[in-house]
């Protein structure tokens, strides 16, 4: 393949287009990154990103383990993302997000418990691994290349049932993040309910996790959604732009990593960093600019109110 980037955009996307994995590719991306940008988004809004980023790293072990076994890796991904959130729900203490200054400590323990006992068993499956493990590299960072066809049906399932279950209760999801005690008051199954969340993430975790890698899955699932929360307080117009970042992030990551020897997961996550040091910096000028507003509209009240009638 001797794929050359030009300034033609139109005829740069005619090669990528021109080689079937690459196709695979873009359709895969699409698929993870509107799930991830969607998931993402309640993810941050609960404040569980240590969560998410637990079940991200589970995605390792799991893929590891299923080649060690000589099973399809994307079993791996799937069965140990979602082992993982269902043991994370359970043994949870209250079963809701982490809406205090401090978080659930009691939740934090559980979740670092369970991700230093995925590490090791990914060690252990590794060393177990007899054969020479030549696609740990993509396991760990991602590749375009490794998604084929039956991935692309086994992603386009899952993701699909995420959006669907997402959508069934997705306004009881955003009562029980915002405000769990009332949300429990209202007969919401507030448990039951994170315990869904969790699968669902775990399942965007795994997905993710076979175009970016497990260790960067991470920034597609946070990045989006920290830049989209960071630009607008709505809740639908945050979910919307959350998944067009994860959209853009992914497709122009997928075309530059075409065009350069270097993994996909490293564009993905420098755009989406990218992106949320903007976001950040526009949020930190609006904010500087409301205070000064105030502060002048102040003085001039309190000269008004000195001055004699």
């Amino acid at each position: 393949m001797n794929a050359r980037f030009s300034w033609n955009i139109a005829d740069d996307v005619r090669q990528m287009l021109a080689f079937h994995f690459m196709v695979n590719a873009l359709r895969a991306g699409t698929i993870v990154a509107v799930v991830a940008g969607a998931i993402g988004y309640f993810m941050v809004l609960r404040r569980q990103s240590f969560a998410g980023h637990t079940l991200a790293v589970i995605g390792f072990p799991g893929a590891a383990g299923a080649i060690w076994l000589g099973i399809n890796a994307g079993f791996g991904y799937f069965g140990f993302c979602i082992a993982g959130a269902l043991v994370i729900a359970a043994l949870s203490r209250n079963g809701r997000a982490n809406t205090g200054l401090g978080g659930d400590a009691q939740e934090s323990a559980v979740i670092g418990t369970v991700q230093a006992f995925a590490l090791a068993c990914g060690f252990l499956f590794v060393s177990l691994y007899k054969g020479f493990l030549s696609g740990l590299n993509s396991l760990l960072f991602g590749s375009i290349v490794g998604v084929t066809d039956t991935q692309l049906v086994t992603l386009l399932i899952a993701g699909l049932g995420c959006l669907v279950a997402l959508a069934a209760f997705g306004r009881r999801l955003l009562f029980a993040s915002v405000d769990p005690d009332v949300a429990q008051a209202r007969g919401i199954p507030v448990r039951l309910v994170n315990g869904a969340f969790l699968v669902l993430l775990g399942i965007a975790a795994a997905g993710t996790s076979q175009v970016t890698g497990s260790l960067l899955v991470f920034a597609l699932l946070v990045a989006p959604a920290a830049t989209a929360v960071r630009l607008t307080a709505r809740p639908a117009a945050g979910l919307v732009l959350s998944v067009v970042l994860a959209l853009a992030v992914t497709w122009v990551g997928e075309g530059i990593a075409f065009f350069s020897p270097y993994p996909i997961g490293f564009w993905v996550t420098t755009l989406a960093f990218g992106s949320f040091l903007l976001a950040a910096g526009y949020r930190a000028a609006v904010d500087r600019a409301g205070r000064r507003g105030a502060s002048r509209a102040e003085r001039v009240t309190v000269s008004t109110a000195g001055s004699p009638a």
